[in-house]
């Protein structure tokens, strides 16, 4: 307050701190916080609406920052809850698996049904099928290891698979006589009904088996041979050229078999279904023409290898036996007709020609010796089953 000149007294009135409530009016969404009735009463001091209008202001820019937070999640990456409409690409595949498994959990007890009706009528094939196949695995078995003892296999042992072998082939033979299973073997065709699907291949199945046992039989005779009048190595080009030629007869002898059994037109009895059976048969004698020839080239090496005896080494001298101190890594014994193989190391010929039956290279440094594995030099017979 202050004295005018002219006697009168002015008053200066000092400016009030009032809050500034524009920036409320720009908030999205919040309205006016000051309507025009209200504007004076709710915006000045004292009234006591101040302190609602900021605490209203702070809630609509706390919102507004969170949905800001929630744009920049979502642009650096960051993936949102899927809601209950989204769909999962792995939720049917699931849902289906987990209905299969119903299924066949409610269907388990028809197929076990069903499974004991096909046992019980096929029980007797089912049998025999199994007595073949432990047949042949106890014969490999055993005249693979006979094979192994070189010089100590056991006469007696290799007599008895002889014998057992022939016994079996022959007692089945004579068991199933009415069905004329030996026709197979010379490629003529048995007295089976050709319609029926399990008899032909039960025909073959038995056929396969048989050719085995006879095979097998000749490697039993040849393991009686005595060691002056064939040679340990000899005899394992004897194995391998018998399993060579059992494979490509049980190759050729179930051709009749099924190539009869696929002409035949059954209830088709028109020009439709002998021409459809012509036409299937053709279409297999077509495929075993080409398996044939593709065999052909391994069994032509089969034979330059029988024909041919080719040596690993050379004979080993007594100075480089002796730098060997007279011993075989292999049998850990003295040298029996030792040969030096291409990399210096000497070895037996039976423990040296052993070996190369499975490996290629040198037991003791590595070297690559043989180019080909001879596999069936060891008396083994093939385990494949030739059912076409």
């Amino acid at each position: 307050m202050r004295r005018h000149k002219s006697g009168r007294i002015w008053t200066r009135k000092t400016p009030t701190m009032q809050p500034n409530c524009g920036h409320l009016h720009n908030i999205p969404g919040s309205g006016d916080p000051c309507p025009t009735g209200d504007r004076d009463s709710s915006c000045h001091p004292g009234t006591g609406a101040v302190h609602i209008q900021l605490g209203e202001a702070r809630e609509s820019t706390s919102s507004r920052q969170g949905s800001q937070s929630r744009s920049h999640g979502e642009a650096g990456g960051i993936p949102e809850d899927p809601g209950p409409d989204s769909e999962d690409p792995g939720g049917s595949s699931l849902s289906e698996l987990r209905y299969l498994l119903q299924w066949l959990h409610k269907s388990l007890p028809y197929l076990l049904i069903l499974c004991v009706k096909l046992l019980m009528q096929h029980l007797s094939g089912i049998s025999l099928g199994i007595g073949l196949l432990t047949t042949y695995a106890y014969a490999n078995k055993s005249i693979v290891n006979q094979v192994f003892l070189r010089e100590r296999c056991s006469k007696l042992h290799c007599t008895w698979l002889l014998l057992y072998l022939s016994g079996s082939s022959l007692l089945l033979y004579y068991t199933f006589h009415s069905q004329s299973l030996y026709y197979s073997l010379i490629f003529l065709n048995p007295t089976v009904d050709f319609m029926n699907f399990w008899e032909v291949l039960w025909i073959v199945g038995v056929t396969d088996f048989i050719l085995k046992f006879l095979f097998m039989g000749f490697k039993c005779f040849i393991l009686l041979v005595p060691s002056f009048i064939m040679s340990f190595k000899s005899k394992g080009y004897w194995y391998l050229l018998l399993e060579e030629l059992c494979q490509y007869y049980r190759m050729f002898v179930p051709i009749p078999v099924w190539f009869r059994f696929l002409i035949a037109h059954g209830e088709l009895d028109s020009g439709l279904g002998w021409t459809l059976g012509i036409l299937l048969g053709l279409l297999y004698l077509i495929l075993k023409l080409l398996s044939f020839f593709g065999q052909l080239r391994n069994f032509r090496q089969v034979l330059r290898i029988f024909f041919t005896r080719p040596h690993y080494g050379v004979p080993a001298s007594k100075r480089q036996c002796s730098e060997s101190d007279d011993i075989c890594s292999i049998c850990q014994a003295e040298f029996q007709k030792p040969v030096l193989l291409i990399c210096q190391h000497t070895f037996c010929e039976e423990c040296i020609s052993l070996w190369f039956n499975r490996e290629k290279t040198c037991p003791l440094c590595r070297t690559v010796i043989s180019d080909h594995v001879n596999k069936w030099k060891d008396g083994a017979t093939s385990m494949h089953l030739q059912i076409f």
